[in-house]
């Protein structure tokens, strides 16, 4: 569906753009307006060199936040198709990749040493603008589309060959998407209903077989054919294709790819030859600059507000208890390889060994002042200087001692591919109550699905909401001890 969706993401860039450049343009423009009439109003006197004409540099800027913001944008996947997404999430998701392109801006400003050239108040007025343009625009863009869908602007009809499960998601995806413009007539398969999969009514039904698709094609009743046949019937499927080279149909194979167990699969080339990512991370080029931006900039904010605290703790750690402040532990870190946490101390022992004995429910163990550091998390506080040593990440799968690692590996399918990145001071499965103790099998499988699923469906907006639900969550405390 995403070729159908070209257009309207083409359009949507441009529409960004263009907001950025206006919020900017009117910002300069209302600029010596606003200060004039702060100033009659007493809040001030106005400037008397306020600039009067649009220069190069300011072009140059607009440029620049275009660019980054739509790096951004694309890195977490503000272009691609939004079905079955709240319209709130768009919007929210376009405006944290705003948010997140101004402090690129302002490092940019920084090191060309052309801060000094641009207003403050003028920036700080357009990029609460553009925050609001963007936002506007994204709901004016698909309450529009969305009724020019409605009127059947741009329709065309689906034909899908093969009924099989995946037939029926990309049917679902169609029927849930308002921008794409697309219905499905039907379902074509030669098999018989005992050997091929129900197909609802609502997505048009088992119409006919192979041959009534090429001929549905050719007498124009159909413009797409997508052909979701088994892998396996790679015979069927040239032949098919061969057919519908005599109309004038677009056709796509849809290749069943979920009989593997993906994570954040993507199409990628080797040389002139394509291949689909099974295992991957989705943290290669642009994603993990966006990543690492993120990590630098929250977790610097972070630590600016925790030193004060860190100090205190400190403090209480050594006069409530003998031994260290903190405390270090093997774990592995991205890729496997093997990096040492660093922890507020919260135990009267510091195991590193083989065998680590996981916390318990008042367990003996734990120190005074450790029993609350650890429920509060406040003992994960040091690892922020690992996130801007670039060890650690702020959100991510958590690091587990090198011992449970080498326990559960052989246990857990896919355990090991939580390493595809870096750990995380906090994680999907901590914010949903997976965290503490794992005294089944059953306990660490769901740690490790949440991990999994964190991969292959993350975003900015995913980290942000993480990070806010460890904040606020009501879960993240539960099995702490």
């Amino acid at each position: 569906m995403r070729s159908h969706g070209g257009a309207v993401a083409l359009m949507q860039r441009l529409l960004d753009a263009f907001w950025i450049f206006c919020a900017h343009y009117a910002s300069y423009l209302l600029y010596p307006s606003i200060t004039r009439g702060l100033g009659s109003l007493g809040f001030g006197s106005p400037p008397n060199n306020i600039r009067q004409d649009w220069t190069t540099q300011d072009t140059l800027a607009s440029v620049t936040a275009i660019i980054t913001f739509q790096v951004v944008a694309e890195a977490h996947g503000l272009y691609r198709s939004w079905q079955g997404i709240p319209l709130r999430r768009e919007v929210m998701t376009t405006l944290v990749a705003w948010i997140f392109s101004i402090p690129v801006l302002l490092f940019l400003a920084f090191v060309t040493k052309t801060s000094e050239g641009y207003s403050r108040s003028i920036a700080l007025v357009w990029f609460l603008g553009a925050s609001t343009t963007l936002g506007i625009s994204r709901m004016a863009m698909h309450a529009l589309m969305v009724e020019f869908r409605k009127r059947g602007g741009n329709s065309r009809s689906v034909a899908i060959a093969g009924a099989t499960e995946i037939a029926l998601s990309l049917a679902k995806s169609i029927s849930e998407e308002p921008y794409s413009g697309m219905k499905v007539v039907g379902f074509y398969d030669d098999r018989n209903s005992d050997r091929r999969i129900a197909v609802p009514e609502a997505y048009g039904g088992v119409v006919g077989d192979l041959n009534q698709l090429v001929s549905d094609a050719r007498e124009g009743k159909v413009d797409i054919v997508y052909i979701s046949l088994p892998l396996r019937a790679e015979s069927r499927i040239n032949a098919l294709v061969r057919k519908l080279g005599d109309t004038t149909v677009s056709a796509y194979v849809i290749a069943d790819f979920f009989v593997f167990d993906l994570l954040h699969a993507q199409w990628t080339s080797v040389g002139d030859i394509p291949a689909v990512s099974i295992l991957d991370t989705p943290f290669h080029g642009l994603g993990g600059w966006v990543k690492r931006l993120e990590d630098i900039v929250v977790g610097s904010m972070i630590l600016l507000l925790i030193a004060l605290p860190m100090i205190v703790v400190a403090i209480a750690i050594k006069l409530t208890s003998p031994g260290p402040v903190f405390f270090r532990q093997k774990r592995y870190g991205l890729n496997g390889k093997e990096i040492r946490v660093l922890k507020f101390r919260s135990m009267k022992v510091m195991e590193d060994g083989p065998t680590v004995k996981q916390a318990t429910k008042d367990d003996p163990r734990v120190t005074p002042i450790g029993k609350f550091i650890r429920r509060t998390s406040i003992d994960e506080l040091p690892q922020f200087l690992q996130v801007l040593t670039g060890e650690m990440s702020i959100v991510g799968p958590r690091p587990h001692a090198v011992a449970h690692n080498e326990l559960y590996r052989s246990k857990i399918q896919g355990y090991m591919l939580r390493h595809k990145v870096k750990p995380g001071i906090t994680g999907w499965a901590q914010v949903n109550g997976w965290r503490g103790e794992t005294d089944t099998y059953e306990k660490m499988q769901k740690r490790v699905d949440h991990d999994l699923d964190y991969i292959r469906n993350w975003n900015l907006f995913l980290d942000i909401r993480i990070i806010w639900m460890t904040i606020f969550g009501s879960k993240t405390s539960e099995n702490a001890y």
